[in-house]
């Protein structure tokens, strides 16, 4: 799979420091994806999520001392695909969420770009029956 796969792809981003924000904003345009948000608020992204069609999102863990669980369950609902970011890696998952893509902080795009390509299965439609 190339850049091509994901090109299109309408991506939120749940992240509430600015600056991270910014620098995957970069990193999903580079992919070819469109972003959309960021949310920085959880209040904020089931908002998008109920009225902006997404294929997948990318979920901080961590939001002004809140977690992103709600949204996680949320997109679970909608059968939309997400993975989380944080600094802890899985293991800074509560229990319930760990099998869930991670992508452990700091990453570079091509990180992120095999982690949204590793959900692009879920991504794509199933083949129609013949």
């Amino acid at each position: 799979m190339d850049r091509d796969d994901l090109a299109g792809r309408k991506i939120l981003i749940v992240e509430d420091e600015t600056a991270v924000a910014m620098l995957l904003e970069d990193m999903i345009g580079d992919i070819g994806c469109t972003v959309i948000g960021p949310a920085a608020q959880i209040a904020d992204a089931l908002a998008i999520i109920e009225r902006v069609p997404v294929d997948a999102a990318v979920l901080d863990v961590n939001l002004n001392g809140s977690t992103s669980y709600r949204i996680a369950d949320a997109l679970a609902a909608r059968r939309l695909p997400f993975l989380f970011i944080t600094g802890y890696g899985e293991a800074g998952l509560e229990p319930a969420y760990r099998g869930h893509p991670v992508v452990q902080k700091p990453f570079t795009t091509e990180v992120l770009q095999q982690a949204l390509k590793e959900l692009k299965g879920e991504l794509d439609p199933a083949p129609l029956p013949d």
